[in-house]
């Protein structure tokens, strides 16, 4: 059995010796090399060990987590996150599909998380999550970044803005892509509306989320419909008219 390299960086001297005791008691093949508490020492003994894993707080003091993965140079780790509650940061994580961990940290999720970390190195997928999550936090916020989506074979990533709309299909949705294929993607409609809520699209419709910046024209009714990029038409639901033309400015 491989064993995995790994560090833990947290400011919280509990939180610290709370989840080095679930390492070490619930997840078997992995060997926790050092305790940090702070971005320094976290970079220092990332130098040091070259881990596979790193246990990642994001909100420290002189620095957060991210600011940690900025500094580290090549990546050649896999991390994940673990916070309290935050909207920024969750969407930020949900859209480069990172592993992460809420505080208080849930047993399972711990050891669900690293089985999948196990998983992908099985695949040949090394730290493309953190990569991709790195990538994003250094965009330019008007490019909106990419966004990996997980798919039936394992996972694609494509540019936020290349995307048209997207469609419910029961519990998995099936985006539209400029010049592309579409895809079925194994998450529902509300997770692309929390995601991609703040970069542009609109749920116009209870099963359609739509790209603003791809919006053709909008056709008045009782709630009207809009035509896309791609020359497919879509419903507004009365419910979601306001909301779809206060994107547009009233």
């Amino acid at each position: 059995m491989e064993i995995l390299k790994a560090i833990l960086v947290d400011d919280e001297h509990d939180s610290r010796e709370v989840l080095a005791g679930y390492l070490s008691k619930y997840c078997e093949g992995v060997e926790l090399r050092e305790k940090c508490d702070s971005v320094k020492t976290g970079l220092e003994a990332i130098r040091k060990h070259s881990p596979d894993i790193v246990f990642l707080d994001i909100e420290m003091p002189y620095g957060n987590g991210f600011d940690l993965l900025d500094q580290a140079g090549e990546i050649t780790f896999d991390t994940v996150f673990v916070t309290a509650f935050d909207n920024y940061a969750i969407q930020a994580l949900n859209q480069s599909a990172a592993y992460y961990l809420l505080k208080p940290i849930d047993i399972d999720e711990l050891v669900k998380a690293v089985e999948k970390i196990k998983k992908d190195r099985e695949n040949g997928d090394y730290f493309r999550h953190t990569k991709v999550l790195l990538e994003n936090l250094r965009q330019k916020s008007e490019d909106n970044g990419k966004i990996m989506l997980p798919t039936f074979e394992g996972f694609e990533i494509v540019p936020v803005k290349d995307i048209l709309y997207c469609i419910a299909e029961d519990n998995f949705t099936k985006v539209f892509l400029k010049d592309r294929k579409d895809l079925l993607i194994c998450r529902t409609l509300k997770f692309f509306e929390e995601v991609l809520g703040a970069r542009g699209f609109v749920r116009v419709h209870r099963s359609s989320l739509i790209n603003t910046a791809h919006v053709v024209r909008y056709t008045r009714g009782k709630g009207g419909y809009v035509t896309m990029g791609d020359g497919r038409e879509l419903e507004v639901s009365p419910k979601k008219k306001s909301g779809f033309l206060g994107a547009f400015g009233g």
